[in-house]
């Protein structure tokens, strides 16, 4: 057998598995899902120590190749990062389990009911970069919504995948929960991917999570039906009847408080009637915290910036950098965002309310914000429980995903001998 055989082989082989396994979770009841939960995270923090040995290898790797701080923080993982995560599982643990909610029910005229039930989607291919804490939350959502989950980390990371994985499979062998309900794709050869994502028939969604290319790669290479985690490009617009301090706070949070992460601002708007007054205390906020800046060419009369570049305005920076536009209306910056945004998280800087309604009407992204951080882009934040990833489409999913986005239906009906007549 040559190595394309094997490549194909080793996919095959862990789609059928986890198919299996999908068969056998889908049948458990909400408290053997949720018993398995808490055994995960105790095991978890239980192998603390060892997932921060085997995270600093992927590190000081890392560090030696030059991937750059905010990549280095995405995939560092700390004792309060994993009890975060271990944190997280529980919580999904004491969520409402979606898995056989009824969403619609009906009687028809020949007395047959009709009933419109959620369940798991089955097999999830979890193809995600950088942030090892994913594995974590993405298998306590699968196995909470009754759905078999195969991981696939970025080469970067293999080590702490490897490292949570092996712990999360060890954690189910006394719990109802089959092993195989959990796998990592232990090999980073891209081909791997090419393979499992052409199981149409065996894995019966894939959920990329990670960089625009990788997200594009995935989607034109699956034969599977695809939900991304999109690219983050948000914007901030301080529309003319903007409160200052407000806007100071809420700029500087949503681009300062974690630069890395794909709700962080990376573009502010602000109307030419607000900018002589709030943009030069929001710029020096910003400064305070090493922040570059870049600007259009009014931008830059009104406070000392670089000059902003075309593709400053489609840049998901991922860091310290913010790009400033000084724009003459809402319309305006409803076009701008419509042009450069990528449908994530957009906010409003407003007290008018006409305004406001207007941008949440006309601004297409998955969350609109009008007067706060667009930080809070996040399941949890939400109330919506841990999240999956967060989608820049419109279907399946839209937003941050949490245990019902993980779900379908079925129509179960139910007679008494009725046939068509």
């Amino acid at each position: 057998m040559n190595e394309k055989e094997d490549k194909k082989k080793y996919a095959f082989e862990i789609a059928r598995r986890a198919l299996i396994a999908s068969r056998e979770i889908a049948t458990l009841e909400s408290d053997e899902k949720n018993q398995a939960l808490y055994k995960i995270a105790d095991y978890l923090d239980e192998k603390g120590e060892e997932i921060i040995f085997r995270n600093g290898i992927d590190v000081e790797a890392a560090t030696k190749a030059g991937l750059g701080d905010a990549f280095i923080d995405r995939l560092l993982l700390t004792p309060e990062r994993i009890k975060s995560m271990t944190d997280g599982i529980r919580e999904v643990a004491e969520l409402s389990d979606p898995v056989g909610e009824v969403l619609e029910e009906s009687v028809r005229p020949n007395k047959m009911k009709v009933k419109k039930v959620r369940v798991p989607l089955g097999v999830i291919a979890m193809i995600f970069e950088s942030r090892p804490n994913v594995a974590g939350d993405a298998t306590a959502l699968c196995l909470k919504s009754s759905n078999a989950v195969i991981l696939r980390g970025g080469r970067e990371a293999l080590n702490s995948n490897t490292a949570i994985t092996y712990f999360i499979r060890e954690a189910l062998k006394d719990t109802k929960i089959p092993q195989d309900a959990v796998q990592i794709v232990d090999n980073p050869d891209r081909d791997i991917v090419r393979y499992l994502v052409s199981l149409k028939g065996m894995i019966d969604v894939v959920i990329p999570r990670g960089s625009e290319e990788m997200i594009n790669s995935v989607s034109s290479l699956s034969l599977i039906p695809v939900i991304g985690h999109g690219k983050g490009l948000c914007h901030i617009y301080v529309d003319a009847s903007a409160d200052k301090e407000k806007a100071i706070e809420i700029i500087y949070n949503a681009k300062v408080q974690r630069p890395g992460v794909c709700n962080a601002v990376e573009t502010l708007l602000i109307h030419q009637d607000a900018a002589d007054e709030i943009l030069p205390a929001v710029c020096q906020r910003l400064e305070e915290a090493k922040v570059e800046l870049v600007g259009d060419e009014e931008a830059q009369k009104i406070y000392p910036m670089g000059e902003a570049e075309k593709e400053d305005w489609s840049t998901e920076y991922l860091s310290l950098k913010l790009s400033i536009k000084v724009v003459e209306s809402l319309e305006k910056a409803i076009k701008h965002i419509a042009r450069y945004g990528s449908k994530h998280s957009d906010c409003i800087l407003t007290e008018d309310v006409l305004a406001s309604g207007k941008f949440l009407q006309s601004v297409d992204s998955s969350c609109v914000y009008v007067n706060a951080s667009t930080r809070f882009t996040d399941g949890n934040q939400m109330g919506l429980g841990a999240e999956i990833g967060i989608s820049n489409q419109k279907l399946h999913a839209r937003g941050p995903m949490g245990l019902k986005e993980l779900t379908t239906y079925k129509y179960h009906l139910i007679g008494n001998g009725q046939i068509r007549e």
